[in-house]
Protein backbone atom coordinates (compact mmCIF):
# COMPACT_ATOMS: atom_id res chain seq x y z
CA UNK A 1 0.00 0.00 0.00
CA UNK A 2 1.72 3.40 -0.50
CA UNK A 3 2.32 5.13 1.95
CA UNK A 4 2.25 9.00 1.78
CA UNK A 5 5.68 10.77 1.62
CA UNK A 6 5.09 12.54 5.02
CA UNK A 7 4.47 9.45 6.41
CA UNK A 8 7.45 7.65 5.20
CA UNK A 9 9.66 9.90 6.06
CA UNK A 10 8.59 10.97 9.53
CA UNK A 11 11.77 10.74 11.58
CA UNK A 12 13.01 7.80 13.20
CA UNK A 13 14.76 9.29 16.06
CA UNK A 14 15.13 12.76 18.20
CA UNK A 15 18.40 12.97 16.06
CA UNK A 16 16.34 13.26 12.28
CA UNK A 17 14.08 15.79 14.14
CA UNK A 18 14.49 19.09 12.27
CA UNK A 19 13.79 22.67 14.01
CA UNK A 20 13.09 21.62 17.33
CA UNK A 21 16.87 21.20 19.35
CA UNK A 22 15.18 22.88 21.95
CA UNK A 23 13.02 20.13 23.41
CA UNK A 24 15.02 17.00 21.72
CA UNK A 25 17.68 17.78 23.77
CA UNK A 26 16.01 17.58 26.66
CA UNK A 27 13.84 14.11 26.05
CA UNK A 28 17.18 12.76 25.20
CA UNK A 29 19.06 13.57 28.63
CA UNK A 30 15.89 12.68 31.01
CA UNK A 31 15.86 8.78 28.70
CA UNK A 32 19.79 8.58 29.45
CA UNK A 33 19.42 9.38 32.61
CA UNK A 34 15.53 7.35 33.30
CA UNK A 35 14.33 10.64 34.42
CA UNK A 36 11.21 11.23 32.48
CA UNK A 37 8.39 12.68 33.37
CA UNK A 38 4.62 11.13 34.37
CA UNK A 39 3.08 13.97 31.99
CA UNK A 40 4.20 16.03 29.00
CA UNK A 41 2.38 18.78 27.32
CA UNK A 42 3.15 19.76 23.62
CA UNK A 43 2.64 23.37 22.23
CA UNK A 44 2.77 24.56 18.79
CA UNK A 45 1.42 24.96 15.62
CA UNK A 46 0.58 22.66 12.72
CA UNK A 47 2.98 20.32 11.33
CA UNK A 48 6.28 21.27 13.46
CA UNK A 49 6.85 17.74 15.21
CA UNK A 50 4.47 17.61 18.25
CA UNK A 51 2.89 13.82 17.30
CA UNK A 52 6.21 12.76 16.30
CA UNK A 53 7.89 13.72 19.16
CA UNK A 54 5.07 11.80 21.07
CA UNK A 55 5.46 8.72 19.02
CA UNK A 56 9.55 8.74 19.61
CA UNK A 57 9.21 9.06 22.99
CA UNK A 58 6.59 6.02 23.76
CA UNK A 59 8.82 4.46 22.03
CA UNK A 60 12.25 5.78 24.16
CA UNK A 61 10.68 5.21 27.68
CA UNK A 62 9.78 1.46 26.36
CA UNK A 63 13.13 0.62 24.16
CA UNK A 64 14.86 -2.38 25.63
CA UNK A 65 18.30 -0.71 24.24
CA UNK A 66 18.10 3.18 23.71
CA UNK A 67 21.00 4.52 21.22
CA UNK A 68 21.72 7.99 22.55
CA UNK A 69 18.23 8.67 23.96
CA UNK A 70 16.29 7.91 21.19
CA UNK A 71 15.27 4.43 20.48
CA UNK A 72 17.10 1.85 18.52
CA UNK A 73 13.96 0.92 16.61
CA UNK A 74 15.51 -2.85 16.35
CA UNK A 75 14.46 -4.10 19.90
CA UNK A 76 10.99 -6.21 20.16
CA UNK A 77 9.47 -3.07 21.99
CA UNK A 78 10.21 -0.72 19.12
CA UNK A 79 8.98 -3.11 16.47
CA UNK A 80 5.86 -3.77 18.35
CA UNK A 81 5.05 -0.01 18.78
CA UNK A 82 5.83 0.70 15.03
CA UNK A 83 3.63 -2.73 13.70
CA UNK A 84 0.72 -1.60 15.82
CA UNK A 85 1.00 -4.80 17.91
CA UNK A 86 0.49 -3.73 21.48
CA UNK A 87 -2.23 -1.75 23.43
CA UNK A 88 0.31 -0.09 25.69
CA UNK A 89 0.54 2.87 23.56
CA UNK A 90 -2.92 4.25 23.13
CA UNK A 91 -3.14 7.33 20.62
CA UNK A 92 -6.01 9.17 21.21
CA UNK A 93 -8.08 12.40 19.43
CA UNK A 94 -9.87 14.70 21.83
CA UNK A 95 -11.36 16.32 18.99
CA UNK A 96 -14.08 13.24 17.93
CA UNK A 97 -14.20 12.17 22.15
CA UNK A 98 -14.41 15.27 23.86
CA UNK A 99 -16.58 13.94 26.82
CA UNK A 100 -16.15 13.16 30.33
CA UNK A 101 -17.20 9.46 29.69
CA UNK A 102 -14.28 9.19 27.63
CA UNK A 103 -11.87 10.15 30.14
CA UNK A 104 -13.07 7.90 33.25
CA UNK A 105 -12.70 5.11 30.86
CA UNK A 106 -9.42 6.28 30.71
CA UNK A 107 -8.62 6.22 34.81
CA UNK A 108 -10.50 3.17 34.95
CA UNK A 109 -7.79 1.57 32.19
CA UNK A 110 -4.42 2.88 34.36
CA UNK A 111 -5.18 1.18 37.16
CA UNK A 112 -4.20 -2.22 34.87
CA UNK A 113 -0.37 -3.02 34.60
CA UNK A 114 1.19 -2.85 30.88
CA UNK A 115 0.43 -6.34 29.40
CA UNK A 116 3.75 -6.13 27.13
CA UNK A 117 5.56 -3.19 27.36
CA UNK A 118 7.60 -1.34 30.31
CA UNK A 119 4.98 1.42 30.56
CA UNK A 120 1.58 2.29 29.53
CA UNK A 121 1.30 5.84 27.03
CA UNK A 122 -1.59 7.89 26.56
CA UNK A 123 -1.31 10.73 23.50
CA UNK A 124 -3.73 12.73 23.28
CA UNK A 125 -4.07 14.68 20.48
CA UNK A 126 -5.75 18.54 20.53
CA UNK A 127 -6.27 18.08 24.30
CA UNK A 128 -8.23 21.43 23.95
CA UNK A 129 -11.48 20.56 22.69
CA UNK A 130 -11.65 18.40 26.19
CA UNK A 131 -15.10 19.72 27.91
CA UNK A 132 -14.22 21.89 31.10
CA UNK A 133 -15.83 18.63 32.81
CA UNK A 134 -13.51 16.29 31.20
CA UNK A 135 -10.58 18.40 32.18
CA UNK A 136 -11.84 17.70 35.92
CA UNK A 137 -12.07 14.77 35.47
CA UNK A 138 -8.22 14.30 34.53
CA UNK A 139 -6.78 15.84 36.72
CA UNK A 140 -6.45 13.95 39.68
CA UNK A 141 -5.04 11.08 37.03
CA UNK A 142 -3.24 13.62 35.40
CA UNK A 143 -1.30 14.44 39.05
CA UNK A 144 -0.61 11.27 40.23
CA UNK A 145 -1.04 8.32 37.71
CA UNK A 146 0.10 4.68 38.69
CA UNK A 147 3.44 3.39 38.15
CA UNK A 148 4.51 2.95 34.92
CA UNK A 149 1.88 5.17 32.56
CA UNK A 150 2.69 8.48 30.75
CA UNK A 151 0.65 11.17 29.53
CA UNK A 152 1.68 12.88 26.73
CA UNK A 153 -0.70 16.14 25.75
CA UNK A 154 -0.47 17.64 22.21
CA UNK A 155 -2.56 21.21 21.53
CA UNK A 156 -2.48 23.82 18.95
CA UNK A 157 -4.19 26.63 21.16
CA UNK A 158 -2.42 26.23 24.48
CA UNK A 159 -4.45 29.28 25.90
CA UNK A 160 -7.18 27.19 26.29
CA UNK A 161 -5.77 24.13 28.61
CA UNK A 162 -7.32 25.25 32.03
CA UNK A 163 -4.16 26.32 34.18
CA UNK A 164 -5.16 23.18 36.78
CA UNK A 165 -3.67 20.80 33.97
CA UNK A 166 -0.64 23.06 32.86
CA UNK A 167 0.52 23.05 36.42
CA UNK A 168 0.64 19.45 36.03
CA UNK A 169 2.68 18.91 33.05
CA UNK A 170 6.00 19.03 31.93
CA UNK A 171 5.46 21.76 29.16
CA UNK A 172 7.58 22.30 25.36
CA UNK A 173 6.77 24.80 23.10
CA UNK A 174 7.04 23.59 19.36
CA UNK A 175 8.34 26.83 17.16
CA UNK A 176 7.78 26.90 13.39
CA UNK A 177 10.28 25.64 11.49
CA UNK A 178 13.00 27.73 9.56
CA UNK A 179 12.65 28.34 6.05
CA UNK A 180 16.42 27.02 5.52
CA UNK A 181 16.19 23.84 7.57
CA UNK A 182 12.68 23.48 5.54
CA UNK A 183 14.45 23.70 2.42
CA UNK A 184 17.42 21.40 3.49
CA UNK A 185 14.62 18.56 4.30
CA UNK A 186 12.99 18.48 0.86
CA UNK A 187 15.74 18.60 -1.19
CA UNK A 188 16.99 15.75 0.43
CA UNK A 189 13.88 13.79 0.07
CA UNK A 190 13.57 14.88 -3.20
CA UNK A 191 17.00 13.49 -3.82
CA UNK A 192 16.12 10.21 -2.00
CA UNK A 193 13.00 9.86 -3.75
CA UNK A 194 14.16 10.67 -7.17
CA UNK A 195 12.53 13.84 -7.68
CA UNK A 196 13.93 16.40 -9.36
CA UNK A 197 13.50 19.72 -7.69
CA UNK A 198 15.04 23.24 -7.79
CA UNK A 199 16.11 24.72 -4.97
CA UNK A 200 14.16 27.55 -5.85
CA UNK A 201 10.77 25.65 -6.13
CA UNK A 202 11.71 24.72 -2.57
CA UNK A 203 12.49 27.50 -1.07
CA UNK A 204 8.76 28.86 -2.68
CA UNK A 205 7.23 25.65 -0.66
CA UNK A 206 8.53 25.95 2.31
CA UNK A 207 7.55 29.46 2.74
CA UNK A 208 3.86 28.59 1.36
CA UNK A 209 4.41 26.10 4.24
CA UNK A 210 5.08 28.97 6.84
CA UNK A 211 6.94 27.03 9.51
CA UNK A 212 5.16 23.77 9.03
CA UNK A 213 6.92 20.43 7.47
CA UNK A 214 4.49 18.45 7.36
CA UNK A 215 2.43 20.71 5.17
CA UNK A 216 5.67 21.36 3.40
CA UNK A 217 6.35 17.35 2.32
CA UNK A 218 2.69 17.47 1.36
CA UNK A 219 2.73 20.46 -0.76
CA UNK A 220 6.48 19.04 -2.34
CA UNK A 221 4.42 15.24 -2.73
CA UNK A 222 1.47 17.71 -4.59
CA UNK A 223 3.89 18.83 -6.76
CA UNK A 224 5.34 16.10 -8.27
CA UNK A 225 2.63 14.16 -9.52
CA UNK A 226 2.83 12.69 -12.48
CA UNK A 227 5.86 12.17 -12.09
CA UNK A 228 7.43 15.82 -13.16
CA UNK A 229 10.33 17.75 -12.55
CA UNK A 230 9.61 20.26 -9.62
CA UNK A 231 10.05 23.60 -11.02
CA UNK A 232 9.47 27.68 -9.73
CA UNK A 233 6.54 27.49 -12.47
CA UNK A 234 5.24 24.42 -11.99
CA UNK A 235 4.98 25.14 -7.87
CA UNK A 236 3.07 27.88 -8.99
CA UNK A 237 0.82 26.78 -11.34
CA UNK A 238 -0.23 23.35 -8.81
CA UNK A 239 -0.48 25.78 -5.58
CA UNK A 240 -1.96 28.89 -7.32
CA UNK A 241 1.17 31.21 -5.76
CA UNK A 242 2.13 33.91 -7.87
CA UNK A 243 5.04 35.16 -6.83
CA UNK A 244 7.23 37.83 -5.68
CA UNK A 245 7.38 39.47 -8.97
CA UNK A 246 3.45 39.39 -9.45
CA UNK A 247 3.21 41.11 -6.25
CA UNK A 248 5.76 43.76 -6.97
CA UNK A 249 3.48 44.31 -10.22
CA UNK A 250 0.20 44.91 -7.92
CA UNK A 251 2.59 47.18 -5.41
CA UNK A 252 3.95 49.35 -8.76
CA UNK A 253 0.17 49.44 -10.00
CA UNK A 254 -1.37 50.82 -7.16
CA UNK A 255 1.50 53.39 -6.01
CA UNK A 256 0.70 54.98 -9.76
CA UNK A 257 -3.21 54.31 -9.09
CA UNK A 258 -3.17 51.85 -12.43
CA UNK A 259 -6.66 50.30 -11.71
CA UNK A 260 -6.41 48.64 -15.24
CA UNK A 261 -2.57 46.97 -14.63
CA UNK A 262 -4.58 45.95 -11.15
CA UNK A 263 -8.05 44.32 -13.13
CA UNK A 264 -6.06 42.67 -15.48
CA UNK A 265 -3.99 40.75 -12.79
CA UNK A 266 -7.23 39.99 -11.08
CA UNK A 267 -8.61 38.79 -13.96
CA UNK A 268 -5.99 36.49 -15.12
CA UNK A 269 -5.61 34.79 -11.65
CA UNK A 270 -9.19 34.48 -12.06
CA UNK A 271 -9.05 32.95 -15.19
CA UNK A 272 -6.02 30.31 -14.40
CA UNK A 273 -7.98 29.13 -11.79
CA UNK A 274 -6.02 30.11 -9.20
CA UNK A 275 -7.18 30.16 -5.12
CA UNK A 276 -7.28 34.08 -4.87
CA UNK A 277 -6.67 33.57 -0.88
CA UNK A 278 -3.25 32.37 -1.55
CA UNK A 279 -2.75 35.51 -4.13
CA UNK A 280 -4.08 37.52 -1.06
CA UNK A 281 -1.53 36.07 1.33
CA UNK A 282 0.93 36.72 -1.50
CA UNK A 283 0.04 40.36 -2.08
CA UNK A 284 0.08 40.51 1.72
CA UNK A 285 3.73 39.40 2.72
CA UNK A 286 4.56 41.38 -0.17
CA UNK A 287 3.92 44.40 2.43
CA UNK A 288 4.39 43.29 5.14
CA UNK A 289 8.25 42.75 3.73
CA UNK A 290 7.30 46.49 2.95
CA UNK A 291 6.88 47.76 5.72
CA UNK A 292 9.51 45.86 7.58
CA UNK A 293 12.23 48.04 4.62
CA UNK A 294 9.97 50.66 5.63
CA UNK A 295 10.76 50.79 9.54
CA UNK A 296 13.46 47.69 10.77
CA UNK A 297 17.07 49.42 11.28
CA UNK A 298 18.52 45.98 9.86
CA UNK A 299 15.64 44.02 7.71
CA UNK A 300 17.86 41.37 6.81
CA UNK A 301 17.52 40.15 10.01
CA UNK A 302 13.58 39.14 9.71
CA UNK A 303 13.51 38.54 5.60
CA UNK A 304 14.80 36.25 3.41
CA UNK A 305 15.36 37.71 -0.03
CA UNK A 306 17.60 37.48 -2.52
CA UNK A 307 19.94 40.66 -3.47
CA UNK A 308 17.27 41.20 -6.37
CA UNK A 309 14.61 40.72 -4.03
CA UNK A 310 16.26 43.05 -1.79
CA UNK A 311 17.22 45.82 -3.86
CA UNK A 312 13.38 45.64 -5.35
CA UNK A 313 11.36 45.93 -1.90
CA UNK A 314 14.16 48.91 -0.96
CA UNK A 315 12.55 50.54 -4.05
CA UNK A 316 9.39 50.05 -3.49
CA UNK A 317 9.14 50.48 0.26
CA UNK A 318 10.59 54.14 -0.59
CA UNK A 319 7.88 54.59 -2.90
CA UNK A 320 5.48 55.03 -0.16
CA UNK A 321 4.99 56.42 3.12
CA UNK A 322 4.81 55.05 6.56
CA UNK A 323 1.05 55.57 6.54
CA UNK A 324 -0.04 54.54 3.69
CA UNK A 325 1.96 50.97 4.11
CA UNK A 326 0.15 50.72 7.37
CA UNK A 327 -3.41 51.74 5.70
CA UNK A 328 -2.26 49.17 2.93
CA UNK A 329 -1.82 46.48 5.39
CA UNK A 330 -4.86 46.79 7.14
CA UNK A 331 -7.10 46.77 4.25
CA UNK A 332 -5.02 43.39 2.74
CA UNK A 333 -5.68 41.97 6.41
CA UNK A 334 -9.32 42.88 6.47
CA UNK A 335 -9.66 41.51 3.06
CA UNK A 336 -8.56 38.33 3.47
CA UNK A 337 -11.13 37.79 6.49
CA UNK A 338 -13.95 39.01 4.21
CA UNK A 339 -12.77 36.13 1.77
CA UNK A 340 -12.97 33.49 4.06
CA UNK A 341 -16.64 34.18 4.82
CA UNK A 342 -19.45 31.65 3.57
CA UNK A 343 -20.75 33.16 0.33
CA UNK A 344 -18.56 35.85 -0.24
CA UNK A 345 -17.39 36.59 -3.86
CA UNK A 346 -13.64 37.33 -3.59
CA UNK A 347 -13.26 38.90 -7.21
CA UNK A 348 -15.38 41.62 -5.76
CA UNK A 349 -13.34 41.72 -2.63
CA UNK A 350 -9.85 42.13 -4.01
CA UNK A 351 -11.24 44.66 -6.52
CA UNK A 352 -12.98 47.02 -4.06
CA UNK A 353 -10.09 46.40 -1.75
CA UNK A 354 -7.74 47.64 -4.53
CA UNK A 355 -9.66 50.75 -5.15
CA UNK A 356 -9.21 51.24 -1.67
CA UNK A 357 -5.64 51.04 -2.13
CA UNK A 358 -5.56 53.57 -5.16
CA UNK A 359 -7.64 56.22 -3.58
CA UNK A 360 -7.16 57.19 -0.06
CA UNK A 361 -10.55 59.12 -0.10
CA UNK A 362 -12.67 55.50 -0.66
CA UNK A 363 -11.52 54.89 2.66
CA UNK A 364 -12.64 56.60 5.54
CA UNK A 365 -11.27 54.75 8.08
CA UNK A 366 -8.99 56.23 10.89
CA UNK A 367 -5.75 54.74 8.72
CA UNK A 368 -7.03 56.44 5.49
CA UNK A 369 -7.35 60.02 7.07
CA UNK A 370 -3.77 59.28 8.77
CA UNK A 371 -2.29 58.44 5.59
CA UNK A 372 -3.70 61.43 3.54
CA UNK A 373 -2.77 63.77 6.71
CA UNK A 374 0.94 62.13 5.93
CA UNK A 375 0.90 63.05 2.43
CA UNK A 376 -0.41 66.76 3.05
CA UNK A 377 2.03 67.38 5.44
CA UNK A 378 5.12 66.29 3.18
CA UNK A 379 3.50 68.45 0.17
CA UNK A 380 3.47 71.13 2.59
CA UNK A 381 6.80 70.82 3.44
CA UNK A 382 7.84 70.79 0.34
CA UNK A 383 6.01 73.79 -0.50
CA UNK A 384 7.22 75.91 2.77
CA UNK A 385 10.97 74.88 1.40
CA UNK A 386 10.13 76.39 -2.21
CA UNK A 387 10.84 72.39 -3.58
CA UNK A 388 7.63 71.58 -5.74
CA UNK A 389 7.56 67.60 -5.73
CA UNK A 390 6.73 66.23 -9.40
CA UNK A 391 6.01 62.66 -9.30
CA UNK A 392 6.45 60.24 -12.27
CA UNK A 393 5.95 56.23 -11.50
CA UNK A 394 7.98 55.64 -8.56
CA UNK A 395 10.69 58.13 -9.60
CA UNK A 396 10.07 62.13 -8.15
CA UNK A 397 11.98 65.08 -9.47
CA UNK A 398 12.43 68.12 -7.10
CA UNK A 399 12.09 70.91 -9.11
CA UNK A 400 13.27 74.04 -6.91
CA UNK A 401 11.42 77.81 -7.09
CA UNK A 402 14.37 80.26 -7.03
CA UNK A 403 13.70 83.82 -7.35
CA UNK A 404 14.71 85.87 -10.42
CA UNK A 405 17.81 87.30 -9.83
CA UNK A 406 18.02 90.88 -8.74
CA UNK A 407 19.65 93.37 -11.63
CA UNK A 408 22.57 95.41 -10.57
CA UNK A 409 21.40 99.23 -10.22
CA UNK A 410 23.33 101.82 -11.49
CA UNK A 411 23.58 105.43 -10.63
CA UNK A 412 24.45 108.30 -12.62
CA UNK A 413 25.56 110.53 -9.63
CA UNK A 414 26.47 110.31 -6.67
CA UNK A 415 23.96 111.48 -3.86
CA UNK A 416 25.25 111.91 -0.42
CA UNK A 417 24.37 110.55 2.67
CA UNK A 418 22.71 113.89 4.01
CA UNK A 419 20.60 114.07 0.97
CA UNK A 420 19.13 110.12 1.52
CA UNK A 421 18.64 110.78 5.29
CA UNK A 422 16.27 113.80 4.36
CA UNK A 423 14.60 111.98 1.71
CA UNK A 424 13.90 108.62 3.65
CA UNK A 425 12.57 111.32 6.97
CA UNK A 426 9.94 112.99 4.14
CA UNK A 427 8.51 110.12 3.12
CA UNK A 428 7.91 108.57 6.58
CA UNK A 429 6.32 111.74 7.48
CA UNK A 430 3.91 111.26 4.40
CA UNK A 431 3.33 108.09 5.39
CA UNK A 432 1.96 108.78 8.89
CA UNK A 433 0.05 111.34 7.51
CA UNK A 434 -1.22 108.90 4.53
CA UNK A 435 -5.30 108.36 4.91
CA UNK A 436 -6.25 104.84 5.04
CA UNK A 437 -7.71 103.01 1.98
CA UNK A 438 -11.56 103.11 2.65
CA UNK A 439 -13.02 99.34 2.70
CA UNK A 440 -15.89 99.05 0.25
CA UNK A 441 -19.05 99.19 2.50
CA UNK A 442 -21.05 96.21 0.67
CA UNK A 443 -19.16 93.25 2.28
CA UNK A 444 -19.75 91.79 5.76
CA UNK A 445 -18.90 88.33 7.23
CA UNK A 446 -21.39 85.12 6.04
CA UNK A 447 -23.04 84.79 9.13
CA UNK A 448 -24.08 80.89 8.19
CA UNK A 449 -20.35 79.89 7.15
CA UNK A 450 -19.74 78.56 10.54
CA UNK A 451 -23.08 76.27 9.97
CA UNK A 452 -22.09 75.03 6.99
CA UNK A 453 -18.99 73.89 8.35
CA UNK A 454 -20.77 71.88 11.14
CA UNK A 455 -23.34 70.61 8.59
CA UNK A 456 -20.49 69.54 6.09
CA UNK A 457 -18.20 67.36 8.83
CA UNK A 458 -21.15 65.40 9.10
CA UNK A 459 -21.32 64.28 5.53
CA UNK A 460 -17.59 64.89 4.35
CA UNK A 461 -15.05 65.08 7.29
CA UNK A 462 -12.33 64.97 5.10
CA UNK A 463 -13.02 68.77 3.55
CA UNK A 464 -14.82 70.07 7.12
CA UNK A 465 -10.97 71.14 8.11
CA UNK A 466 -10.41 73.54 5.16
CA UNK A 467 -14.04 75.07 5.64
CA UNK A 468 -12.62 75.40 9.10
CA UNK A 469 -9.84 77.21 7.59
CA UNK A 470 -11.48 79.62 5.56
CA UNK A 471 -13.77 83.05 5.58
CA UNK A 472 -16.60 84.18 3.64
CA UNK A 473 -17.66 87.63 2.79
CA UNK A 474 -21.22 88.54 1.65
CA UNK A 475 -21.26 91.17 -1.33
CA UNK A 476 -24.84 91.12 -2.89
CA UNK A 477 -25.37 87.91 -4.30
CA UNK A 478 -21.98 86.81 -4.26
CA UNK A 479 -19.57 85.32 -1.47
CA UNK A 480 -15.85 86.02 -1.31
CA UNK A 481 -13.78 83.14 0.59
CA UNK A 482 -10.62 83.60 1.89
CA UNK A 483 -8.35 80.77 1.77
CA UNK A 484 -4.85 80.36 3.57
CA UNK A 485 -2.98 78.74 0.61
CA UNK A 486 -2.92 76.64 -2.41
CA UNK A 487 -3.92 73.35 -0.81
CA UNK A 488 -7.13 75.12 0.76
CA UNK A 489 -8.28 76.41 -2.28
CA UNK A 490 -7.64 73.19 -3.87
CA UNK A 491 -9.60 71.01 -1.88
CA UNK A 492 -12.80 73.81 -1.94
CA UNK A 493 -12.84 75.44 -5.59
CA UNK A 494 -13.85 72.21 -7.34
CA UNK A 495 -17.49 72.32 -8.98
CA UNK A 496 -18.39 69.77 -6.71
CA UNK A 497 -17.77 72.03 -3.83
CA UNK A 498 -19.43 74.81 -5.26
CA UNK A 499 -22.54 72.85 -5.74
CA UNK A 500 -21.84 71.65 -2.24
CA UNK A 501 -22.10 75.02 -0.63
CA UNK A 502 -24.48 76.64 -2.94
CA UNK A 503 -27.16 73.63 -1.34
CA UNK A 504 -25.78 74.40 1.57
CA UNK A 505 -26.29 78.23 1.30
CA UNK A 506 -30.33 77.21 0.57
CA UNK A 507 -30.58 76.14 3.55
CA UNK A 508 -28.86 78.41 6.00
CA UNK A 509 -28.24 81.77 4.23
CA UNK A 510 -30.64 84.50 3.68
CA UNK A 511 -30.86 84.07 -0.04
CA UNK A 512 -29.63 80.64 -2.03
CA UNK A 513 -25.93 81.68 -3.48
CA UNK A 514 -25.42 80.04 -6.64
CA UNK A 515 -22.41 77.85 -7.42
CA UNK A 516 -20.71 80.32 -9.94
CA UNK A 517 -21.26 82.98 -7.45
CA UNK A 518 -17.97 81.68 -5.22
CA UNK A 519 -15.47 83.83 -5.30
CA UNK A 520 -12.07 82.18 -3.71
CA UNK A 521 -8.88 84.27 -2.80
CA UNK A 522 -5.50 83.11 -1.30
CA UNK A 523 -4.47 85.29 1.00
CA UNK A 524 -1.55 83.79 2.28
CA UNK A 525 -1.41 83.51 6.34
CA UNK A 526 -3.06 87.10 6.92
CA UNK A 527 -5.86 86.78 9.07
CA UNK A 528 -9.50 87.43 8.15
CA UNK A 529 -9.51 90.96 9.27
CA UNK A 530 -7.08 91.70 6.80
CA UNK A 531 -8.12 90.81 4.07
CA UNK A 532 -7.23 93.07 1.05
CA UNK A 533 -10.75 94.09 0.14
CA UNK A 534 -10.37 96.90 -1.78
CA UNK A 535 -7.92 95.44 -4.18
CA UNK A 536 -10.08 93.12 -5.53
CA UNK A 537 -12.83 93.65 -8.59
CA UNK A 538 -16.22 93.85 -7.97
CA UNK A 539 -17.56 90.96 -11.18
Amino acid sequence: MYQALYRKWRPKGFDSVCGQEHITSVLRYEIINNRYSHAYLFCGSRGTGKTTCAKLLAKAVNCLAPVNGSPCGECEACRAIDDERTTDVIEMDAASNTGVDYIRDIREAVMYAPSMLKNRVYIIDEVHMLTQSAFNALLKTLEEPPSRVVFILATTEQQKIPATILSRCQRFEFRRIATDVIVDRLLYISEQEGIKTEPAAAKVIAKMAQGGMRDAISLLELCAGEGREITLEAVKAVTGAVGREQAAEVAFAIKNKDTDALFDIISSAVASSKELTVFWQEITDFYRDMLIFKTAKSPERYLDLTADEEQTLRKLSDAFSFATLLRHCSILEETHTAMLRQGASKRLCAEMAFLKMCDDRLDAVPEGLVARVSALEERIAALSSGVIPVKNGLSSVNVEMKAPEAKPVSFKKTVSAETVKAEVEAAMKAENKSEPKPVRQGLKPASWWVEATKKLSETNPSVSPFMRLARAYENGDRVLVRVDGAITRDMLDTSDMRSTLSSLSALLAPAPVAPDRFDFVETGNTGAEKLPIDELEDN
